[in-house]
């Protein structure tokens, strides 16, 4: 049987997944320019798969186009994996504002109006389903072992891609395993994070295995999150550490993170993205339930992350605020955008952290709630156009009336068969 290399050119949509077209691979320089098409309804499929709502009807016509910069071509025993994560384009080529990488792009210029950038990692749990669950495996190298060498190839696999591998451990859960990449800035940060989801599930497939990423598998069970690490920069320069205020944070780049804590209830909506992921946001799950700020402290929602004096970088290249609130049902791209956008609101009002130890409020206890607190946001509509706001609140909430009427288990259950 003859073959010919296909290559898929792809973008992380509203509900989270790489979606797109293949084309030949002997027509890439052309498709580079050219892009393959796209409708305007394409970004309202649900994570589901259905598209249950849309302002767009079955008119338009966009243009999906390949980010040359975001090529992965990973090597497999059956093959060779060809992708590019891209932008979505209006047939003039001028940017679409329903464009998650646009959406994030925005964000980072606003931010760069303050003379900043953001470099960002993304932490990742998922359970792997070939391993066998036994009792007091968390953290255990029993557990690292019963992997095989699934972690080794995601490792290579990663770093073929064109990123850098971080770290792969067992993780608290049962079959329960976290990656990580190292910090990126700006939009390769989102990047990074869909490429590392991609690789797990290419190997996981190859093998016989399931990644799930699914916040939750169960509504009693353990959670996965998805950790992103955020440090502030002004050109080659650190500017979060300043070890002498509050936090440990900056005159910089507190009232960044200032903005983000005011905001987070809205920034739920993108961040934590399905009805299970609030099944995770619960007590004693060391996960977040306040919008608040804590040194060294992961039931924070914020947590000031540590610095290792044993290492040679120095403490203001190492120092991250890492933000908790957030699952592999979410965009990455809207996710840190609207961290970022959040921050930059911080940054323009220069907003003040509350005292340490004051109390904070709850985050939101469903994704409607996180909806209502974006609709409500009288600042958020400067992230987005009203009408691309208007489209993504119908969009969750389409998702949440395809679960009406469905037990918490049911709830679980139709989003691990999606993520």
């Amino acid at each position: 049987m003859n073959t010919e290399p296909l290559v898929f050119a792809g973008v992380c949509d509203w509900a989270g997944l790489v979606r797109g077209k293949a084309f030949p691979g002997a027509d890439l320089a052309v498709r580079l320019n050219k892009g393959v098409g796209l409708t305007h309804s394409n970004i309202m499929m649900s994570c589901f798969g259905p598209i249950y709502t849309t302002p767009f009807g079955t008119s338009g016509d966009l243009i999906l186009r390949p980010d040359p910069l975001v090529r992965i071509e990973v090597p497999f025993d059956d093959g060779t994996e060809r992708f590019y994560l891209g932008d979505i384009v209006n047939t003039d080529g001028s940017p679409w504002p329903y464009c998650p990488r646009t959406f994030l792009a925005e964000a980072l210029a606003a931010l760069a109006q303050h003379g900043l950038r953001v470099v960002a990692g993304f932490e990742q749990e998922f359970v792997l389903t070939g391993v066998e669950e036994r009792p007091g495996a968390a953290y255990s190298l029993d557990a690292f072992r019963r992997q095989g060498r699934f972690g080794e190839a995601l490792i290579a696999a990663i770093r073929a891609a064109g990123f850098r591998p971080d770290s792969f451990l067992p993780e608290y859960g049962a079959r329960q395993y976290e990656a990580t990449v190292a910090p990126e800035e700006g939009v390769r940060a989102a990047d990074a994070a869909v490429v590392m989801r991609e690789m797990a599930r290419a190997i996981a497939w190859r093998t016989g295995q399931r990644a799930v990423f699914a916040p939750m598998l169960k509504p009693d069970g353990i959670g996965n999150g998805t950790h992103i690490h955020l440090s502030l920069w002004d050109a080659d320069r650190p500017v979060t550490l300043d070890a002498a205020r509050p936090y440990g944070l900056s005159e910089r780049a507190a009232p960044f993170f200032a903005g983000v804590l005011a905001h987070m209830p809205a920034v739920c909506a993108f961040t934590a993205a399905s009805m299970a992921s609030y099944y995770r946001l619960t007590p004693n799950r060391w996960a977040p339930v306040h919008a608040n700020l804590g040194v060294q402290d992961r039931g924070a929602a914020l947590r000031v992350a540590p610095v290792f004096a044993t290492y040679a970088e120095s403490a203001a290249r190492q120092f991250n605020v890492e933000f908790r609130v957030a699952d592999a049902a979410a965009c990455p791209y809207l996710a840190l955008g609207a961290i970022v956008w959040a921050g930059v609101d911080g940054l323009a009002r220069n907003l003040a952290l509350g005292e340490t130890g004051a109390p904070a409020p709850l985050l939101p206890r469903s994704l409607e709630e996180a909806l209502g607190a974006l609709e409500a946001d009288e600042l958020a509509p400067g992230w987005w156009p009203a009408e691309v706001k208007a489209a993504y609140l119908s969009f969750k909430r389409a998702e949440i009336g395809a679960l009406d009427g469905a037990t918490p288990e049911e709830i679980c259950a139709r989003y691990v068969s999606v993520y």
